[in-house]
């Protein structure tokens, strides 16, 4: 994975605690930087991709979505 250099502007205090965490693990800013960054995209990856897939529920999700009065409507059942 190649790294690209950026410039960043933030708040001194919130640099400052980042500073503090760095040096406490023994890394530098730009590693805690690094990271942050890192756990940002994953989460947004996550949050992002589609979702597939089957689940099972002990109710059966197709009588739990009859039951749900804000659920879509679907064609043919005349509601």
């Amino acid at each position: 994975m190649a790294i690209r250099r950026t410039t960043l502007a933030a708040e001194q205090d919130d640099l400052a605690v980042l500073e503090a965490d760095a040096k406490r693990r023994g890394v530098s800013l730009a590693q805690v930087l690094r990271e942050a960054v890192s756990h940002e995209a994953h989460q947004l990856r996550r949050r992002n991709r589609p979702r597939f897939g089957v689940s099972a529920s002990s109710d059966g999700a197709a009588q739990a979505a009859e039951r749900d009065e804000d659920a879509p409507l679907r064609g043919g059942r005349g509601r």
